[in-house]
């Protein structure tokens, strides 16, 4: 009997990692809402959904890195935060995301 995954009652599909590229336009009204944006975005790093935030205000983008099962999720995701309605973003699904914090200690003898 072939089950498909959506036939498994209790299985937790595993979460796939997304890369959020976006651009965003800073003005006055932006400024106003940013504290209640960084306690939007903080959230979602305590919990894990969001791992990598940066921005560079040179370029006004913002790179994430997102925990979530679709695009479908990530969009909602980024499209609840305060900010959406200055944000053009582009999703992206990683297949490697590497560097050193993914990686184990260095064993140094003494």
């Amino acid at each position: 009997m072939k089950l498909l995954i959506g036939q498994l009652p209790n299985l937790v599909l595993p979460m796939n990692k997304y890369l959020v590229t976006v651009e965003f336009e800073w003005n006055e009204e932006a400024m106003q809402i940013i504290p209640e944006h960084r306690e939007y975005i903080n959230g979602l790093i305590d919990e894990q959904v969001i791992e990598h935030y940066a921005v560079s205000m040179e370029i006004q983008t913002v790179w994430i890195t997102i925990n979530a099962k679709s695009k479908a999720e990530v969009k909602k995701i980024i499209s609840k935060s305060p900010f959406n309605k200055f944000w053009k973003f582009n999703i992206h699904e990683l297949i490697i995301w590497d560097g050193q914090n993914y990686r184990l200690p260095v064993v140094q003898l003494n």
